[in-house]
């Protein structure tokens, strides 16, 4: 048995449409399922814990959504250590991309069906857990920014979850100030200056696939981080089209950092996101929890039924 999150307003609507052909999919194969329609990212986690706890042998939780989505139900999947599973339907789908799942629905389920399972850390922080990325600085402004935007509703009408991030980026670009930041991860500190953003990283991606810590693997028990400082208005716009491949990783204004314990102090405060939704301001500290959650994932399976799935 399976049961399906869905939040009908992920991807301005397109979580709602997905779910309906989920589940056709799904009936057509005489596989058994139930919906559960989540009302609000704050009662999400207390509903999906009420209906994975009240009864036994579900497969996985599938969420039909976006990163935000997954979430907010983090919480009850640890709880109840039951396997996520990712049906991409919001703006970003990060969490997709960083497991290897496709971002086509049907295909998804296929990937569902005949996958395997992985175990994944968590990021433990401000306002709970992630499974992404908590990021700070100009980064976070721009998702703050995207989210009380027009453009990305109209972005997401249109499929192009990524334009609204890219949008943003230009927008966020013509008011940021930058600021020094203090970043200490495990038991060394250091300072930067003129700091654009701290990216503290589960995974390679976020905003759309921008590959901000290309090397980060989801279940090493290691977090990645991501420091950007030290350069113009102009050096940063022409540094985020290599975050597409991770290029930037090699730039003399990047510096990459790696550990299980992250604190950040912005000498000014600076707003936080984690998978895309508001953590509050800095100063905040995350620290990894290894192996805390179960992701099915089509990297699970051997690479010749990887073959066959595509």
């Amino acid at each position: 048995m399976y049961l399906l999150i869905i939040n009908p307003r992920a991807g301005g609507g397109a979580a709602q449409r997905t779910a309906q052909a989920v589940r056709a999919q799904l009936d057509a194969r005489g596989i058994p399922h139930e919906a559960l329609y989540t009302r609000d990212a704050d009662s999400a986690e207390a509903q999906v814990y009420e209906a994975l706890s009240g009864r036994a042998g579900w497969q996985a939780a599938v969420v039909i959504g976006g990163d935000g989505t997954i979430h907010s139900v983090l919480g009850a999947l640890r709880r109840t250590k039951v396997p996520l599973a990712v049906i991409p339907a919001g703006s970003g789908n990060d969490t997709a991309r960083g497991f290897g799942i496709p971002l086509e629905a049907g295909e998804a389920v296929e990937a569902l069906l005949h996958g395997g399972e992985l175990e994944a850390d968590l990021l433990e922080g401000p306002g709970g857990l992630t499974l992404t990325a908590v990021a700070s600085g100009f980064d976070a402004q721009v998702a703050v920014n995207v989210n009380a935007s027009f453009y990305k509703r109209v972005c997401n009408a249109l499929g192009a979850g990524r334009l609204a991030y890219i949008i943003g980026v230009l927008h966020t670009l013509l008011t940021f100030k930058t600021c020094s930041v203090r970043v200490s991860v495990d038991d060394e500190t250091r300072v930067f200056d003129r700091a654009w953003l701290v990216s503290t990283c589960n995974l390679p991606g976020y905003g759309g696939g921008l590959r901000i810590c290309p090397q980060a693997e989801s279940g090493d028990g290691q977090l990645d981080v991501c420091v950007v400082h030290g350069c113009s208005r102009w050096q940063v716009l022409r540094l985020f089209p290599t975050l597409l491949t991770g290029a930037h990783v090699g730039l003399p204004v990047v510096t990459m950092l790696r550990g299980r314990r992250v604190a950040v102090d912005f000498a000014q405060p600076r707003p936080c996101i984690g998978d895309g939704e508001s953590l509050g301001v800095s100063p905040f500290a995350v620290r990894c929890e290894p192996g805390a959650l179960r992701v099915m994932s089509p990297r699970a399976l051997p690479q010749r039924a990887v073959q066959h799935l595509a």
